[in-house]
């Protein structure tokens, strides 16, 4: 097991440093900004600012941001969600400092060129289009406005075309918005590879404590959604929408927990048996391999800083779409009615240990995962502690946040046909 480090800079930003023996380095930076702490007006910004970074920075233009990474063999990607946006690239340990150099620059010291936003701004209408054409992805957007309408957490992440078109005005829109909401002490400088600490710390303020027009703003207020207890759904919970697509989608889920929950962890295990990414989860075992109904159906867990949610995704031929719904009512109805034996728990046990132990050899979502956790806990515990905890979750703690977050009164269903 690989140690880790933590560093706080004057300026309140955070750093997290895992040392590996890897010869490659994952560096990043990871923001506490995304899509709900847009207002209405401003929806899709977050997304088109990590897209726009890349297009000209103070000291680089956007093909030398590209060649600065690929000539030295690395990589760089970005990537928005509701609460955050990120900025992180692979390269060899010898590259690390330049790397993080282009990426500091790219965050702290954006210049927006019109001429190249507009570019920018064609391409991420496109992904809009593209997204509309998928149901399977689009539906996701949708539940998500179902269960969290009010909120900016019900808006998409890549926005809509009008408000699009108004933040791309002007360059001076989105730099306000980043400096309203890019602050230090929102951010997480996030580290995996074998590069030493001190290296780590000593690149950092030089690259994240120097002037900058975003990190040395002054800091203002920002929305931050409505917090959503878990509570019965007013009204209607159930929509259909007309797609015009051969297969029925359907998904259904309802409000779950936040990060740090003290039953976090219990939700993650149970939706692991529901229907995590595994051919022996209940639903799979049910739908695809008893009654050959669906192609493919899974389920997640989605915890948010204040809030979450749980959903069950499936799509199929539209004959067999009641079939469906009452297959997944009667495995909710067995999870809340009936407590797993000793047997069945340990049999899931083992099974998600397994699961994260692959998972944790890849080692750019260790990166990630790391940062989020730094992000919203401040320390970064690895996979082996958290499944510690986890083995300490007992037949009735599944049952009763099963009867919590999968009562029947709760649960929101959302149809594509």
């Amino acid at each position: 097991m690989y140690e880790t480090f933590y560093h706080n800079l004057p300026n309140g930003l955070q750093i997290v440093h895992r040392k590996t023996t890897s010869p490659v380095v994952y560096v990043g930076i990871m923001v506490g900004a995304g899509t709900r702490n847009e207002l209405p007006n401003e929806n899709g910004m977050a997304h088109y600012i990590e897209h726009c970074v890349f297009k000209g920075t103070q000291h680089y233009t956007a093909r030398q941001i590209i060649n600065h990474i690929e000539g030295i063999g690395g990589e760089i990607n970005a990537y928005t969600t509701k609460e955050e946006t990120t900025f992180y690239a692979a390269t060899l340990r010898q590259h690390f400092r330049t790397t993080l150099h282009l990426l500091a620059d790219m965050v702290l010291r954006p210049t927006f060129h019109k001429k190249e936003t507009d570019k920018e701004l064609t391409v991420i209408l496109d992904e809009i289009e593209s997204y509309n054409d998928s149901p399977s992805e689009l539906i996701y957007d949708d539940f998500e406005n179902m269960i969290f309408e009010g909120s900016s957490l019900a808006m998409p992440i890549l926005g809509t075309k009008k408000t699009l078109r108004r933040i791309s005005k002007s360059p001076d829109i989105a730099l306000r918005w980043m400096q309203q909401h890019y602050r230090p002490e929102r951010m997480v400088l996030f580290v995996l590879g074998n590069v030493t600490t001190q290296q780590v710390i000593s690149a950092a303020e030089k690259e994240l404590l120097a002037s900058s027009p975003i990190a040395n703003s002054e800091a203002s207020h920002s929305p931050q959604g409505v917090q959503y207890p878990i509570v019965t759904p007013a009204a209607s919970n159930t929509r259909l929408y007309r797609r015009h697509t051969h297969q029925t989608h359907i998904m259904l889920g309802s409000h779950a927990y936040p990060i740090g929950h003290p039953k976090q962890l219990t939700m993650y295990l149970l939706n692991n048996i529901l229907g995590g990414g595994s051919m022996s989860s209940r639903l799979y075992l049910s739908l695809r391999e008893k009654y050959g109904l669906v192609y493919n159906i899974d389920s997640q867990a989605v915890p948010l800083s204040d809030t979450g949610y749980w959903n069950i995704y499936l799509a199929c031929e539209p004959q067999h779409k009641d079939q469906c719904l009452e297959l997944c009512h009667k495995e909710l109805k067995q999870l809340r009615d009936t407590a797993l034996t000793s047997t069945q728990l340990q049999r899931a046990l083992r099974q998600l240990e397994g699961q994260m132990a692959i998972s944790a050899e890849n080692q750019e979502n260790n990166a990630l995962a790391m940062a989020k956790q730094m992000l919203y806990h401040h320390h970064a515990p690895a996979w082996q502690d958290t499944f510690e905890r986890i083995q300490t979750i007992t037949p009735t703690q599944l049952q009763d946040v099963a009867n919590e977050v999968f009562a029947p009164e709760k649960i929101y269903t959302l149809l594509y046909d």
